[in-house]
């Protein structure tokens, strides 16, 4: 997904709209894979065409290509996905040593999130009241992060100044003069000047609570500047803050679909869930990420959604569920993201019984 689409993205979140999505265009599906087999009436044999290395070189040229232009970052268990044989593989070794999922993801709780959260019943959230709960899940994880928790001390014994040329917390959203500054370093961004666009993000950063999210991005791959990944953490956790500070005030006045900063609020929960997936910045926190990944689904993250369902459906962060899974995978089918080979979601088992 590209930065525009990020913007559209947080758009619809915003608008709180239950109508279809179109597919994400961020995920691009793996080429197939073909085996050539010669087969008689009483044999067969598997062919395994000829490889050059002129085509090995010029594959890695364009690998090398693709990940330095950065023009698509949405991806989480996609780009780090291991291999079917892989998967294969350590199946059959946790049988034959007779482990279960909790052997290989802890289940216990994290730093990273708050051991009193409020209990939402009945799972995924598809109804105003639901979703409301869900959003204020999510302000508590945004409010509690260490990060936060931390930078706050800090400034507090500092007088409320910025330390180490890291700004404040505070309570900004995005405004329509930031925005139209946004989308300047947007063009920027794809116009292949990294360095420019990023500088633009990294002022605006400072009173935008999307710029701040966007640095972080930019922070966190290293586009026009060099990778920090600690300093990206404090940016989308800022971000996280800010939007969360605005949704608490809006739920508390009774609007159960959110304020003006839940696209904010959204998109930096779930980046946030990314960096803990992959230790970016911030030690690997599976936990936590489930627990993020499962609240930016139900606040109408397409792309948490599919997360949230593979991490019940390998036992990551927590408990094997197969059944909870089905449901996120058919919640973003619904939404218009659709991911190949999951027709086992659709089984009447997985199908909710009528109360």
């Amino acid at each position: 997904m590209t930065l525009r689409d990020l913007l559209k993205k947080r758009e619809k979140i915003r608008e709180g709209s239950g109508e279809k999505q179109d597919p994400p265009p961020s995920q691009e599906s793996p080429p197939p894979q073909f085996t050539f087999m010669r087969t008689d009436t009483n044999t067969q044999e598997v062919i395994t065409p000829p490889t050059f290395a002129d085509d090995q070189q010029n594959a890695q040229r364009k690998t090398s290509h693709e990940k330095k232009r950065f023009s698509r970052f949405r991806s989480s268990s996609n780009a780090s996905a291991k291999s079917t044989t892989s998967n294969t593989s350590e199946k059959r070794l946790s049988s034959r040593l007779h482990l279960g999922s909790h052997s290989r993801t802890s289940s216990a709780g994290s730093i990273n999130v708050p051991s009193d959260l409020p209990a939402i019943s009945d799972g995924i959230g598809e109804s105003e009241d639901k979703e409301a709960q869900w959003e204020n899940r999510a302000t508590i994880l945004a409010k509690e992060n260490p990060v936060v928790k931390q930078s706050r001390s800090r400034e507090n014994s500092a007088g409320g100044a910025s330390l180490n040329g890291r700004p404040p917390l505070g309570r900004h959203i995005s405004d329509a003069k930031g925005d139209e500054n946004i989308q300047e370093a947007i063009k920027l961004h794809e116009a292949g000047d990294l360095e420019a666009s990023t500088a633009m993000f990294g002022r605006l950063a400072e009173s935008n609570a999307m710029a701040q999210i966007m640095y972080g991005l930019a922070l966190r791959h290293g586009w026009g500047i060099p990778p920090d990944p600690p300093l990206a953490i404090h940016y989308l956790s800022l971000a996280a803050s800010s939007a969360a500070s605005i949704e608490s005030a809006a739920l508390s006045s009774g609007m159960k679909k959110g304020g003006a900063a839940k696209g904010e609020l959204v998109l930096a929960i779930y980046e946030l869930a990314n960096s803990y997936r992959h230790g970016w910045g911030v030690e690997k926190d599976m936990v936590a990420a489930r627990s993020y990944y499962e609240c930016a689904a139900n606040m109408g993250d397409t792309d948490a959604m599919n997360e949230v369902a593979r991490c019940y459906e390998d036992g990551e962060g927590g408990k094997k569920d197969r059944y909870k899974a089905a449901q996120y995978y058919r919640l973003a089918e619904s939404k218009g993201s659709k991911t190949l080979g999951n027709s086992w979601i659709w089984k009447d088992k997985y199908t909710p019984k009528d109360p």
